[in-house]
């Protein structure tokens, strides 16, 4: 299992969870935060916003469906034509056990089965 985190542009938000939903990947969780990237906030006359909001969508999902998965959230995410700074950043990390609290159950990732050579 992996889990994937998306920072994204808030106008982009309902688009994405809902090209994920189509896709059948429903369970996102959604945040609010504020950060910046490598633009270090943007700058207005004399003000500079060194803190953007920003939305980070969350969601775990199987090893065989990472590709598909950020291809989704990168294709919907993406601005106009080729992109823009501050479309955002799609991390990706290793999810050892998961627990459903209603049912007790734990769920553990399957370690990759290496091919002996």
């Amino acid at each position: 299992m992996l889990m994937i985190r998306a920072i994204v542009r808030p106008e982009k938000t309902d688009e994405i969870l809902a090209a994920l939903m189509d896709a059948g990947f429903p369970a996102v969780t959604k945040f609010s935060v504020a950060g910046r990237g490598k633009q270090r906030g943007i700058k207005i006359g004399d003000v500079t916003y060194d803190e953007i909001p920003k939305t980070m969508l969350m969601s775990v999902v199987g090893e065989e469906d990472k590709d598909f998965v950020i291809q989704t959230i990168m294709d919907t995410a993406r601005s106009a034509g080729k992109g823009a700074f501050g479309d955002g950043k799609i991390f990706v990390s290793e999810v050892e056990e998961v627990y459903t609290i209603s049912s007790g159950l734990k769920e553990v990732s399957s370690p990759v089965e290496e091919d002996a050579a």
